[in-house]
């Protein structure tokens, strides 16, 4: 068993960063959130060129590679608390919930992709792919389980009596990082960091609480890709815009952290050929305020 799904203690802790966590020791009353447009002009002429020449490459695949690059140049996003410490996981997984066919019945599952130090957005948009189709069971409704998206199944059936208290147990487990491995396989509640692209349902951008159960210190969501007129040295210019919501336990980093790792972001999504590149590659801090 891994502690805490695989994390090692991030030492020489500064004593505000301590204190935060003694007075805060709950990470759903630790939420901070940045509401930030983005602009995804760049991006959008990027998307259209690549579907005209064959390659199947989405939004949502350029954003999960550009949030895997952020997470490999600004590693306290890789943070989490737990009993009073802060630990560092020992892998980016960027996590969300995805349904298995576009129909209403359709059953939703939770998605974990590992973002590799050589992965761009090629290999990123195959990862997720093949995630997707392995829940897939041809020429039928159901869907492979297992980990926790088989468990949820299981347990959500059991009567209040015994479900409550397993369910109590198994936080407790959690919290002291002694969950089975196998209930954290799938969890996206252990991840890095949690995403949901509101846009492609036509929803806006949201503000969704982080939860203490688990280990994932971040949400995020898009919502729609909007044209927007916008002004750029004093002229009035139309702009692609999509509007994300952020949250961060804030005891991970501080406020300006957050702050330049939202630019970071930016700066891969106004550069889209960057993304085509390894995840890991690490780039000078562009000053974009």
């Amino acid at each position: 068993m891994k502690k805490y799904g695989g994390a090692k203690r991030v030492k020489n802790v500064t004593g505000m960063a301590q204190i935060s966590i003694d007075l805060k020791p709950n990470r759903s009353v630790s939420d901070v959130f940045i509401n930030q447009k983005m602009d995804l002009t760049e991006l959008s002429d990027y998307i259209e060129k690549k579907k005209k020449s064959g390659e199947n490459l989405t939004y949502f695949h350029a954003f999960l590679a550009a949030i895997g690059k952020t997470v490999y140049n600004r590693p306290k996003l890789n943070y989490f608390v737990a009993n009073r410490h802060i630990w560092e996981h020992d892998k980016i997984v960027l996590s969300f919930v995805a349904k298995v066919n576009f129909d209403d019945h359709s059953e939703e599952m939770m998605v974990m992709i590992p973002i590799e130090k050589n992965d761009d957005i090629y290999k990123i948009a195959k990862k997720v792919r093949e995630k997707l189709d392995s829940f897939r069971k041809e020429g039928s409704n159901d869907v492979n389980k297992k980990g926790a998206n088989s468990a949820i199944d299981v347990f959500g059936r059991l009567p209040n009596f015994i479900r409550v208290p397993l369910v109590g147990t198994l936080k407790w487990a959690d919290k002291k990082g002694l969950l089975p491995a196998s209930l954290a396989e799938d969890n996206l509640y252990y991840s890095t960091m949690i995403v949901s692209n509101l846009g492609s349902i036509g929803c806006g951008a949201i503000f969704h609480n982080i939860t203490d159960f688990g280990n994932s210190s971040s949400l995020l969501t898009m919502g729609e890709i909007k044209d927007e007129e916008i002004i750029i040295d004093g002229k009035k210019v139309i702009r692609k815009i999509c509007e994300w919501g952020m949250n961060f336990d804030e005891r991970i980093a501080d406020g300006y952290y957050f702050a330049k790792s939202a630019d970071l972001l930016q700066y891969f999504l106004s550069h889209p050929k960057e993304l085509e590149k390894p995840a890991s590659e690490k780039i000078e801090m562009p000053e974009l305020h």
